[in-house]
């Protein structure tokens, strides 16, 4: 049990997590660097501390600072959000050294789901469907490594072992290029994550981007909370998530939710978690797990009833579950646009003052943001400003409104990529549902291949 958490994040997610905190009367304590003391978290928050510099290394990623200011504000717990350290097993093994509670997975499970070899691994031995492949790292004999490719089947992609958010990948498609490529994933690897190892899996050349939302206690229980199609990518990086996935079998979802639950079981895994797809020719494949809260989550909350901030901290207070698979119905369609600061063609970040705010609003819009009129987008963070999110009874609905929000939203004195939201919603393949993975790049080259040639 703990009474205080300090937030070791930024933007909405922090402002996410003290609204749930809230609701279960938590002190919150807001831990920030130099620029974002006047975000709307930290002016909220019953005590703030000051963590070091702009730049992320010496304020949201240095753990030295993270750990003094609990110590000086007396915080109990510590909620990582995403992204900065919150899938780092030394931190979250350093709060815990502290006596602090870190509110996600023990440390062993984020390093051993955070090692995709070792991930794969355990979800082959849980029963998980996972993408063919390498049984491990590959190894430095050149030839053994040509031998896996043959037994793989070309086209085929590398990966780190270490990677994440769409680094360290690169896709063979003969053998000329095998070995080169496999140095050249090595060396980036190394000096992302600093894990040279790599692995091999089948490239799958017309998948969808499935995931699953889990939740699990420190009582062995464990649901699944649906699922969400993240198939609208930009260099792997998700613009526009759903939920449910258009056109999949309900009861192949509830299959694989299945399957999560028991890999859960299988792991000991406790908190929120992602299990990661490709969907193709009807069958799943896993690629990966995000051991925290993930950006998108807003839709799975508002198509199942389920708030996932608060039972993450339920959970990591030692309580039991709020809900049995029994209880999670889902009804209804919704739909996120990551809004980001950045212009809507080039995609280049476009820090600097917003000197006009004004969200949209209406039946079944949620809008999670730190957005204000005289706010700094700075560009020391990533540049997501805010996350619209629609709901309605079915997919049209829900797209039919997200297209109204999009039209009311005011964003001045910074570029954002609004008028690619409300560009990619009026095309026919995204009404109808089902595109793949590759479709929105596919589509952004050849509308840019076409805006050079007016």
């Amino acid at each position: 049990m703990f009474d205080s958490v300090m937030i070791a994040n930024r933007g909405e997610i922090a402002l996410r997590i003290l609204r749930a905190c809230r609701e279960l009367g938590l002190k919150v304590i807001a831990a920030h660097s130099e620029a974002d003391a006047s975000l709307r978290h930290v002016q909220l928050a019953d005590e703030k501390i000051c963590i070091g510099p702009a730049a992320a290394r010496g304020s949201y990623l240095n753990t030295t600072e993270l750990l003094v200011a609990a110590r000086l504000t007396g915080a109990r717990a510590i909620h990582p959000g995403y992204g900065f350290l919150s899938e780092n097993g030394d931190f979250a093994e350093a709060v815990e050294n502290e006596g602090l509670v870190f509110i996600g997975p023990r440390a062993a499970s984020i390093r051993r789901m955070g090692d995709k070899v070792q991930a794969k691994q355990a979800m082959r031995e849980a029963g998980v469907p996972c993408v063919p492949g390498s049984d491990g790292a590959l190894p430095d004999d050149d030839q053994e490594v040509i031998r896996i490719a043959q037994r793989v089947g070309y086209p085929l992609i590398i990966k780190a072992a270490g990677g994440g958010g769409g680094k360290g990948m690169r896709v063979v498609r003969n053998e000329g290029d095998l070995l080169a490529s496999v140095s050249l994933t090595r060396q980036e690897a190394d000096r992302a994550f600093r894990n040279a190892a790599v692995y091999m899996e089948r490239f799958l050349e017309h998948p969808r981007h499935v995931e699953i939302q889990i939740l699990a206690d420190e009582h062995r229980n464990a649901v699944w909370l649906g699922e969400r199609d993240c198939s609208l990518q930009r260099r792997h990086q998700k613009v526009i998530e759903e939920s449910p996935a258009p056109g999949i079998p309900r009861q192949a979802i509830a299959e694989i939710g299945q399957r999560c639950v028991e890999a859960c079981l299988h792991i000991g895994y406790r908190g929120a978690g992602t299990f990661e797809f490709l969907y193709e020719n009807g069958e799943f494949a896993f690629i990966e797990m995000n051991t925290r809260v993930q950006v998108e989550h807003p839709v799975t909350e508002l198509t199942c009833g389920v708030d996932i901030v608060v039972e993450q901290l339920r959970i990591a207070m030692g309580f039991p579950l709020s809900v049995c698979q029994d209880d999670v119905t889902f009804r209804g369609h919704a739909i996120e646009c990551r809004i980001n600061a950045e212009n809507a063609r080039t995609f280049m970040p476009s820090p600097g003052t917003v000197t006009a705010w004004l969200p949209p609003g209406g039946p079944g819009i949620r809008v999670d943001s730190h957005m204000y009129a005289g706010y700094e987008v700075p560009s020391h963070y990533d540049s997501l400003i805010a996350k619209v999110i629609s709901f309605g009874d079915d997919r049209e609905q829900a797209i039919a409104r997200m297209k109204q929000a999009l039209s009311e939203i005011v964003i001045d004195g910074v570029e954002s990529n609004v008028p690619l939201h409300r560009e990619v919603l009026e095309l026919r393949e995204v009404a109808a549902g089902g595109f793949t993975i590759h479709f929105l790049e596919s589509w952004l080259s050849t509308r840019q291949t076409k805006g050079a040639t007016q």
